[in-house]
């Protein structure tokens, strides 16, 4: 049978429409290596703090669409070296921050300089005000996250129960308080909540108890192995030398598969 030109143009037309509908959604396209880090160990859980309300800022940062951790693939790979021997030990690696957005970290400027403070927000940094954290070295212009070589992480003990939820509206302690009084972290208790900016959070503080110190090093040797380097002032921050150099700025926005 012969098919009319408009016909044939209709027909061709839905053929392409379907074999490109049928194709499932990709993921965002990361620039220079940059990978999804579920994508390689998708075992890592995952709690990406800027992503929502649950950080000292009290809402999402700018260019952090999904809650997603996008690294550099040579750390990626490193993570899941750690991965594995904490599996062993049935512990896990809990990813808090990872690539962090140049615009992100603008955002963050802003907010440190914009002369307001509420109670939720002075639980992270208890001793000081909020226009201190740059002189102090807890919130810096230019971050390294913005490489994809930094992270922020904890451990997880897999077979402890779950901790009760984040609740926004509840008045948590300061981040220094003991663990039962401050915001829940779902993880192993460092001796203070994440993004603590107090001298007990720093990684070598002896303001803490044993069992808390012993979390700290198992976690500081762990990654040390496989390369990474932690900043004393933050227990939960390292790098990974050599992986990272200029800052990026593509926003985090992983699309469904």
């Amino acid at each position: 049978m012969r098919r009319s030109p408009n016909r044939l143009l209709r027909v061709v037309s839905a053929g392409l429409w379907l074999a490109l509908g049928a194709q499932p959604a990709q993921a965002q396209n990361l620039p220079d290596d940059f990978v999804f880090l579920r994508d390689i160990d998708p075992s890592i859980r995952q709690d990406i703090r800027y992503a929502g309300v649950n950080n000292f800022v009290g809402r999402k940062l700018s260019g952090y669409d999904s809650a997603e951790c996008v690294v550099k693939r040579p750390v990626g790979l490193a993570l899941q070296k750690v991965q594995r021997e904490l599996m062993a030990q049935k512990l896990s690696l809990k990813m808090l921050d990872c690539y962090r957005p140049a615009r992100a970290s603008r955002d963050l400027v802003a907010w440190a300089r914009d002369g307001n403070e509420t109670p939720a927000q002075k639980r992270y940094n208890p001793s000081f005000s909020k226009a201190d954290l740059f002189r102090l070295g807890y919130i810096a212009e230019r971050s390294g996250h913005s490489t994809g070589a930094a992270l922020d992480l904890t451990l997880v003990d897999l077979r402890a129960p779950a901790s009760p939820a984040f609740d926004p509206n509840k008045a948590y302690a300061s981040c220094i308080a003991p663990e039962a009084h401050r915001a829940p972290e779902g993880s192993v208790d460092m001796g203070t909540g994440y993004d603590c900016s107090d001298a007990k959070a720093h990684t070598g503080s002896r303001a803490i108890s044993p069992a808390q110190r012993r979390w700290r090093d198992l976690l500081t040797v762990a990654m040390g192995k496989q390369g990474f380097v932690n900043y004393s002032k933050e227990w939960w921050h390292f790098s990974l030398p050599g992986t990272g150099v200029g800052a990026y700025d593509f926003p985090i926005a992983r699309q469904a598969r």
